[in-house]
């Protein structure tokens, strides 16, 4: 008699051989994948919780979580086994048909965005597809001489063609232009620039809550809703991307809350690891701009997806996960303020952007390597800014481990940038 087949004998690790050191592995990448990362830091064979082990068997904990995606860290059972669950009644079903959890997703978000009747959502595959499907509405807003777009400096929105005309990094751009146009840049948190810029010849203004690409930064109080007032006076569209900022990441479902936009971008932390993202319209009037065959996705919304979202909101809601998240961020913050060598320490909840002191200018990307070093996952975003965007688990204690080696990591940093000079 034949043995039962288990979950065991069908996970990935018996389709791939995942014996071999981390070096080995980054030998074989070299020879196989494209060269758009550079050489990955480290090769991840598994993970639980905060924490992934390297092929070396080497263990860090996740203080990046897969830049804002692993919202419930690794492994989550509970995600886990509702994707598995729906994998085993329905994988992918078109666009031409639809499934209760789509359905039942749309619904749930529009609930947490406290959107109006006649609010509609879009199911992408990320985030980047989320803002070309708001680009695309801004430009069904472009009536007569509404042809301008108003985006902001030192923003990040993605890296498709469309995202990336919205995206402010000339070393992103430029390779890659001419981008569509009608993009303007202006200040970022500024009211009085913005003011200036949005007429009647505006389309839309696409803000991001906090800006996490550009380290972290955190427009004054009042900017939103300033924006929000000042594209409504014009018949503009506000775009809000909480790509980044969104689901629970800063403490709140999304951090912009309190201010209602014609459209909000959603993506990272919604799928916990399983790619999804999505377009939230809100109003019956905006969410009219987009007819039938004037925008698609073939993978976007299907039932894994979006069997994996709800297993996330879920989870957030009934595991008080809003409560460790602004915990835990209060307790990082404070503490890195105390560390030696940090200059400012920004952002809300777990999305947290560390300036180091000019002694330190140049050391940041050091800095990550002497943490990976140490057992720990961070990013840098500039030559002397480091961003934390942690599982919404981590715990007080774990934040602790961080906090201990955090003035070991710098000093190590401080003398391989010397080192470098």
């Amino acid at each position: 008699m034949s043995t039962p087949t288990t979950p065991a004998d069908t996970a990935a690790s018996s389709l791939v051989d995942a014996s071999g050191s981390g070096s080995e592995w980054l030998a074989r990448y070299t020879d196989s994948l494209m060269n758009v990362f550079g050489t990955p830091q480290r090769v991840l064979v598994r993970g639980e919780g905060c924490t992934v082990w390297d092929a070396d068997g080497n263990a860090y904990l996740d203080l990046l979580g897969g830049i804002a995606v692993n919202a419930l860290g690794h492994a989550h059972p509970f995600v886990t086994s509702v994707v598995a669950g729906q994998l085993n009644t329905l994988g992918h079903i078109s666009n031409f048909f639809t499934s209760p959890t789509q359905v039942a997703l749309a619904e749930k978000l529009l609930q947490l965005a406290q959107a109006p009747a006649g609010s509609k959502v879009f199911f992408a595959n990320s985030g980047t597809e989320a803002i070309e499907a708001a680009f695309k509405l801004a430009r069904r807003n472009s009536t007569g001489e509404r042809t301008r777009i108003i985006a902001m400096d030192r923003a990040f929105h993605g890296r498709t063609m469309g995202a990336l005309a919205l995206t402010a990094k000339a070393a992103y751009r430029e390779p890659f232009e001419p981008l569509p146009g009608g993009v303007e840049h202006i200040p970022y948190g500024d009211v009085e620039a913005l003011r200036a810029a949005v007429d009647e010849t505006v389309a839309a203004v696409f803000i991001e809550p906090i800006q996490g690409e550009a380290g972290v930064q955190v427009p004054p109080a009042g900017y939103l809703e300033a924006a929000r007032q000042i594209t409504r006076d014009a018949g503009a569209l506000l775009v809000f991307d909480e790509v980044q900022t969104g689901i629970g990441r800063t403490g709140r479902w999304f951090a912009s809350e309190g201010v209602l936009p014609d459209a909000m971008t959603v993506a990272k932390g919604l799928g916990s690891g399983f790619p999804i993202g999505g377009l939230i319209t809100f109003g019956p009037e905006v969410s009219a701009l987009l007819t039938p065959g004037q925008h698609g996705t073939t993978f976007g919304g299907n039932p894994v997806a979006t069997a994996a979202a709800l297993a996330t909101l879920s989870a957030i809601e009934t595991d008080n996960v809003m409560a460790n998240v602004q915990a835990t961020g209060d307790f990082l913050r404070e503490g890195l303020r105390a560390v030696d060598g940090v200059t400012e320490v920004r952002g809300e909840g777990l999305l947290i952007g560390i300036d180091l002191a000019p002694d330190l200018d140049g050391a940041a990307p050091a800095a990550v390597q002497a943490a990976l070093d140490a057992g720990f996952i961070i990013n840098a975003t500039g030559p002397a800014t480091l961003r934390l965007a942690p599982p919404l688990i981590l715990t007080t204690d774990q934040a602790a481990t961080f906090l201990d080696k955090l003035p070991a990591i710098l000093q190590a940093a401080a003398a391989t940038t010397i080192g470098q000079s």
